[in-house]
């Protein structure tokens, strides 16, 4: 256990709550009983109608360091600036509520954060099954060879191509306050941890990352918001904020290089998201979500943020194929979305050719 002298706990551990009460108690159980005890534990419940704030009350008596946001439905993004308003630790850590955290988690992440004197650190994590029986899956986001030294995280695209996951690391309080990094507050939105992810990398000085997994993210949650396919413009208006801040924002304190190095990179990883995103939609949105993005990646081209070549050849062949004609595209290409490697490679020859092929599988081979 660390101790901080300052007088606030040493992290503030936020946990998002929704209606979640058949997992809140394993996930609660996995937050009190972290070995780094100088902890607050800050409860955000969003206007749950189960039975959750009777358990985070539950937790509250049992535990004085279990301390409870209870306020009207607002989402999530609001949730999490409400937390972040109320965190007192030098560090923040995130939980899901239907997540579980190794015990030993935050007490690795606050000492590598210390360490090297890094506005956040970041870790591996597993995914996690709990039916039809208990599995696990290594999610490995950074390789051994990458961890335990200093890193500058804006020098390369490779990490804000990476899963947000948001609730893999810890961040200094101080480093978001003083870059106002919070939360989009679009009301029963999705895909809130982009743009905050997104500008945590860019400002960051120093991270570190750690190999080893600190969390078991649950795959099997109904109710979660990745299975809700009907909330089909939520990752724009996550971008459309990237782009607002680079702008209005970053611009102001950034020379025009990295600037224009922000915007390439927002576009790269843009595309990848919203083909992630088109994958798991409704398919009566995928008309709709075409559209609008052909729309937005043509007037990117239009400004010169980055061109077709900064992506990958069959990512290339295939944006190309959406901006010049999205309806077209989908009339062709009906079954991308369940696809499956081969249907992909046989999509991707029509729209770009044999070398595109050839460069996707070879591609595919060294992953």
């Amino acid at each position: 256990m660390s101790i901080n002298v300052s007088g606030g706990p040493i992290l503030s551990l936020l946990i998002p709550i929704y209606n979640v009460e058949r997992y809140l108690r394993e996930c609660l159980d996995s937050a009190v009983a972290q070995t780094l005890g100088d902890i607050e534990i800050i409860c955000i419940n969003d206007g749950s109608t189960d039975n959750s704030p009777a358990i985070i009350r539950e937790y509250m008596e049992r535990d004085p360091r279990v301390k409870m946001i209870d306020k009207a439905n607002s989402g999530y993004g609001d949730s999490m600036n409400r937390g972040l308003d109320m965190a007192r630790g030098k560090y923040v850590g995130i939980l899901e509520s239907d997540d579980v955290m190794a015990l030993d988690a935050l007490e690795k992440l606050v000492a590598a954060a210390k360490h090297w004197d890094a506005d956040f650190a970041k870790a591996n994590f597993e995914f996690y099954w709990s039916k039809p029986e208990e599995r696990r899956e290594f999610m490995e986001l950074f390789a051994a060879k990458e961890c335990d030294m200093p890193v500058h995280p804006s020098d390369s695209v490779d990490v804000f191509s990476l899963k947000p996951s948001i609730w893999s690391a810890v961040y200094r309080r101080d480093f978001l306050d003083r870059n106002d990094i919070r939360f989009l507050p679009t009301p029963g939105a999705a895909f809130q941890d982009t743009s905050f992810t997104f500008k945590v990398f860019a400002l960051a000085d120093t991270a570190v990352y750690l190999h080893d997994s600190v969390l078991s993210y649950r795959q099997d949650n109904e109710g979660s918001s990745v299975n809700s396919p009907n909330k089909v413009h939520c990752v724009n208006d996550e971008y459309a904020e990237i782009h607002r801040w680079i702008v209005e924002d970053y611009s102001k304190t950034h020379e025009p290089q990295d600037v224009a190095k922000l915007l390439r990179f927002a576009n790269i990883v843009k595309y990848d998201s919203y083909m992630w995103s088109y994958i798991r939609l409704n398919p009566t949105f995928h008309a709709e979500f075409l559209e609008r993005m052909s729309q937005e990646f043509s007037a990117s081209l239009d400004a010169d943020e980055f061109e077709l070549s900064d992506l990958k050849p069959w990512k290339c062949a295939n944006l190309k194929a959406i901006v010049d004609d999205p309806q077209e595209w989908l009339a062709e290409s009906s079954d991308f979305a369940g696809a499956g490697a081969f249907g992909r490679a046989r999509h991707y020859a029509r729209v770009g050719g044999l070398g595109v092929v050839v460069a996707y599988v070879l591609d595919a081979l060294k992953r």
